[in-house]
């Protein structure tokens, strides 16, 4: 007996495309099922575009901004109109003496500065770069009338006791360190290096003294003597230099000009300093002197940043050092304590 099979559904269609797409154009075939994405306009586009070169531009002005607010430390070193206090640190090595100088005179001549506070945190510098700020100090004092004070908080040592001694008073804790009355002079002899590596120098050269400090070799008795006069010709500029700051002899500074340091606690019956005391005791002092009651205004010159916008900006030396400082082994002149 055979068996019947149930009735089977017919067959799918088969599948095919359907040509809808513009007159002239049969092979544009949209599936049946789908519809042709929409096409987007151009003023879209544009637009797009327009808002995200605007928002790169917005961000470039923002960082720049930015930039040049960190540069130039984005506070206002300005009296307002009332009287006020300047404060001009002097902080690590002295190498130069224009950015101290310049503080000096602005703050000298602004009539709403009552007075100066320099406050020091260094062991000293370039002989010649602590002198010249020791000499602006003087000047202002007496060409603007302006009081000058120093505030020692680590160490005002050499170069720095040196500007320190210049001013109408001398604050430190008893724990700060001053002093440091000498001279050094130095520099790196490397002959032996050169030995070592089989290279030597050629100099062509009037003068008896012309390579005296020549680093490839040692000092002759006569550059020895030679450069002896000059250190010693510096300390007596120092010692008589502090001895009118102090306004005493250098009789009375030799016997302390050793190139030794002493604690504040030390250098105040040693004449050295006026009086112990932080920044705030001489900030408080030195507002009552001159009139100011009650919490005196502060000024401040606006702090150098050291960020990319500053580097990019600054001195091409400092990204490409000139080849021709490598050649500067001069010895050194220093009032600095080590």
């Amino acid at each position: 007996m055979s068996e019947t099979l149930p009735p089977q559904p017919p067959p799918p269609p088969p599948y095919t495309a359907q040509a809808t797409g513009p007159v002239g154009y049969p092979y544009a075939p949209a599936y049946a099922g789908y519809a042709p994405p929409p096409r987007r306009s151009g003023w879209m586009w544009a637009c797009l575009f327009a808002l995200i070169v605007g928002g790169m531009l917005l961000a470039l002005v923002g960082v720049a901004a930015f930039a040049v607010k960190n540069a130039t430390g984005g506070e206002s070193d300005s009296s307002f109109g009332s009287d006020s206090i300047a404060v001009i640190d002097v902080t690590g090595v002295i190498v130069d003496a224009d950015k101290i100088d310049k503080e000096l005179e602005k703050y000298g001549a602004d009539d709403n500065v009552k007075a100066i506070i320099l406050h020091i945190n260094s062991p000293g510098g370039g002989a010649a770069a602590s002198q010249e700020i020791y000499h602006e100090v003087l000047r202002v004092r007496q060409e603007h009338k302006k009081k000058i004070i120093a505030s020692v908080e680590s160490v005002g040592a050499s170069g720095a006791y040196y500007i320190s001694s210049a001013c109408d008073q001398i604050y430190a804790n008893p724990a700060s360190v001053v002093g440091s009355i000498g001279v050094i002079m130095e520099w790196t002899n490397y002959g032996e290096l050169m030995k070592w590596a089989k290279l030597k120098n050629v100099t062509i050269s009037k003068g008896d003294l012309k390579t005296a400090g020549d680093p490839s070799r040692d000092l002759t008795p006569a550059e020895q003597a030679y450069f002896q006069g000059l250190v010693d010709n510096m300390y007596g500029q120092f010692v008589h230099d502090v001895a009118i700051g102090r306004h005493t002899t250098e009789d009375k500074i030799k016997p302390l000009a050793t190139g030794q340091v002493w604690t504040g606690e030390e250098a105040l019956p040693l004449g050295l300093i006026d009086r112990q005391g932080g920044f705030r005791v001489a900030l408080m002092d030195t507002a009552q002197s001159v009139g100011i009651k009650g919490e005196p205004n502060l000024v401040r010159p606006g702090k150098e940043k050291h960020g990319i916008f500053a580097a990019l900006s600054g001195d091409s030396d400092d990204l490409f050092p000139n080849p021709s400082k490598l050649l500067d082994h001069s010895p050194g002149f220093f009032f600095l304590w080590k």
